[in-house]
């Protein structure tokens, strides 16, 4: 069965044509979905599914940046922009970003997040250089960065205000937040971590933001868990590994890690390739309590993702795949 899932998921990547130009906006240091996500975009691009234009974050501690920094550059990409967020939410440290503190295993020319670029001047930036409606972004954390962006104005970058540019520029943002169906088995009024951090900015997303949106819930990820087997084998290419040691540190096997954020970027990048089923359209809105509801919508801007177990089985050996894949030499 595995040697099946692995053939069809290198077939469709073998189809796939144009890259997927991509902006990762993530909290890292949170959760370690976060890094094993990146891993996956670098080996997607590796591949030539996608393109990494740039990463922002919106978990405010001056190593979450240096730490990108280490993986980009481990993953052959040492000169991927990175921005940062000012004055966000969640500062502290986190249990995995000391993994690349060690700078002659893993090296960086970004040693602290204060040398950074902010998050929304690199936003402005890297989407006005990009031809129109082709930028897919990626949100697997605060919605901080994003929300802000909506309001900013013309600048030496584009003249056109913040939602405009989005609009202009944006084909699809791919977020891993909420919850659309029942979490535990009773839970129907989940409140999801990605949003109850800073309900404000995914208030205003939900409200204001003018591009489609793919909403990856929490109980996605939780029904595709990656395999801590994959955790203890396969990324013994090297002596020093930073997705393995990060998951350590994090929480170390024998616990299957939910994919959240991985599905979101599975979804981005193979929309087509029958990973998930997509709801019909509707509209999100996020409760001032941060509880997401869904409500049907002719021509909504909104779909969220569903998945059955047979799709669940091939989004873990995909995802394990992508994230365990050793980077280009």
């Amino acid at each position: 069965m595995l040697k099946h899932l692995a053939l069809v998921f290198l077939s469709a990547v073998l189809a796939h044509s144009e890259p997927v130009p991509i902006i990762f906006d993530t909290d890292m240091g949170n959760d370690v979905d976060d890094a094993m996500a990146l891993a996956m975009i670098h080996s997607l691009g590796k591949r030539g599914a996608c393109k990494l234009l740039a990463v922002t974050v919106t978990k405010d501690h001056p190593k979450a940046a240096s730490y990108i920094d280490a993986l980009n550059t481990f993953y052959g990409q040492p000169d991927i922009p990175i921005g940062v967020v000012r004055d966000g939410p969640t500062k502290d440290e986190g249990k995995y970003l000391k993994a690349t503190d060690d700078a002659a295993k893993y090296p960086r020319d970004l040693k602290s997040g204060a040398d950074a670029p902010d998050a929304l001047e690199l936003l402005r930036k890297t989407l006005a250089a990009q031809p129109d409606q082709s930028v897919t972004l990626i949100q697997v954390g605060f919605f901080t960065n994003f929300a802000r962006l909506l309001d900013t104005p013309g600048d030496g970058h584009s003249p056109l205000n913040g939602r405009d540019l989005i609009a202009k520029k944006v084909k699809l943002l791919s977020i891993m937040a909420g919850a659309f169906q029942t979490i535990g088995g009773h839970d129907n009024h989940y409140i999801e971590y990605n949003v109850k951090y800073d309900i404000p900015a995914a208030r205003k997303l939900a409200v204001e933001w003018p591009s489609p949106i793919v909403w990856s819930g929490f109980e996605i990820g939780i029904a595709a868990a990656y395999p801590h087997q994959s955790i203890e084998r396969d990324f013994n290419y090297v002596p020093h590994h930073p997705v393995k040691e990060s998951y350590i540190l994090y929480n170390p096997p024998p616990h299957d890690r939910p994919t959240w954020d991985l599905t979101s970027v599975l979804a981005a990048v193979f929309p087509d390739r029958g990973y998930f089923t997509f709801s019909v359209p509707g509209t999100v809105t996020v409760g001032e309590d941060g509880f997401t509801r869904f409500s049907k919508k002719e021509k909504g801007r909104d779909r969220f993702l569903i998945m059955d177990q047979a799709q669940a089985a091939s989004v873990r050996e995909a995802c394990v795949h992508l994230t365990a894949e050793p980077p280009a030499r």
